[in-house]
C-alpha cells in the first residue's frame, strides 16, 4: 500500500462504553414508562446515530424519538458507570503512528460526545480526522467512511476499518473498505464473522499482531 489508514470505531472498540450505553437505555425506558428492552437489543443499535437508535429500539414511539434522544443524552451524562480505554489502545496507536499510518475515528456518537471522550482519554492527537453522526449520515451508510477517505486522499483498498459491531462491519462493506472485527464490545465473534472481516481479534495484542506483525512490544503482548 502506498498509503496506510486505520479507521477506528469508538464505543466498544477504543473505549469500554457498552455497559454505560446499555444502562442509560435502561434508564430511558424507566423515565418514559416504556417496556424494557433486552441488553442484546440495546447492544445491537450501538453505532447508529442517536435518533436512529431510538427509532429502532422503540418503533411504536416514532413521534417521541427526539424526546427519547434528549433524555438519553441527559441520562448518559449523569450515569456513573465506568468507561475506560481498553488495555493496549494507546500502545497500538503510538506504534501505528510511528510506522507512518494515518489514523481516524468513525463513530455514531455526537460531535460533542466524541470530543469529550477524546479529551478524557488523551488520545486526540493520534487521529488525523474524526467523523461523528453529526458530520455524516448514520452508519451503516458509507458516507462517514467516504468522507474520511476523500479528505485524506486514500483509496478504500488502502484503508482498514476496526469495529466491534455488525453495524461497523456493514459500514465497511458498504464503503468497500476491508474490516477487522474486535470482540471487546457489543457483538460476539460468531456474529462478526458473518460479515467476513479480515480478522476477528479478542484483544489489542491480537490486533497489534494482525496490523503490525513485524512489530514486537513486550508491554502489549504480556
Amino acid at each position: 500500500m502506498t498509503r496506510k489508514l486505520v479507521i477506528f470505531d469508538w464505543d466498544g472498540t477504543v473505549m469500554d462504553t457498552v455497559p454505560k450505553i446499555v444502562n442509560t437505555i435502561r434508564k430511558v425506558t424507566t423515565a418514559h414508562g416504556l417496556d424494557p428492552v433486552s441488553d442484546e437489543a440495546s447492544k445491537s443499535i450501538i453505532g447508529l446515530s442517536l435518533e436512529k437508535a431510538m427509532a429502532t429500539l422503540f418503533p411504536e414511539h416514532q413521534e417521541n424519538v427526539a424526546d427519547l434522544a434528549l433524555t438519553y443524552k441527559r441520562l448518559y451524562k449523569e450515569d456513573t458507570t465506568p468507561a475506560v480505554v481498553f488495555t493496549g489502545v494507546e500502545v497500538l496507536l503510538s506504534a501505528l503512528k510511528a510506522e507512518g499510518y494515518l489514523l481516524a475515528v468513525a463513530t455514531g456518537k455526537s460531535r460533542i460526545g466524541l470530543d469529550n471522550l477524546l479529551a478524557q482519554s488523551g488520545l486526540s492527537d493520534y487521529f488525523s480526522i474524526t467523523k461523528t453522526a453529526d458530520d455524516a449520515k448514520s452508519k451503516p451508510d458509507p458516507d462517514m467512511l467516504q468522507q474520511i477517505l476523500c479528505e485524506l486522499d486514500v483509496n478504500p483498498d488502502d484503508a482498514v476499518m476496526v469495529g466491534d459491531t455488525a453495524i461497523d462491519m456493514q459500514l465497511a462493506n458498504n464503503a468497500n473498505v476491508p474490516a477487522v472485527a474486535v470482540t471487546l464490545g457489543a457483538a460476539s465473534a460468531a456474529q462478526l464473522k458473518k460479515y467476513v472481516p479480515l480478522a476477528v481479534c479478542d484483544n489489542y495484542a491480537q490486533l497489534m499482531a494482525f496490523l503490525l506483525p513485524e512489530y514486537v512490544d513486550a508491554e502489549l503482548c504480556q
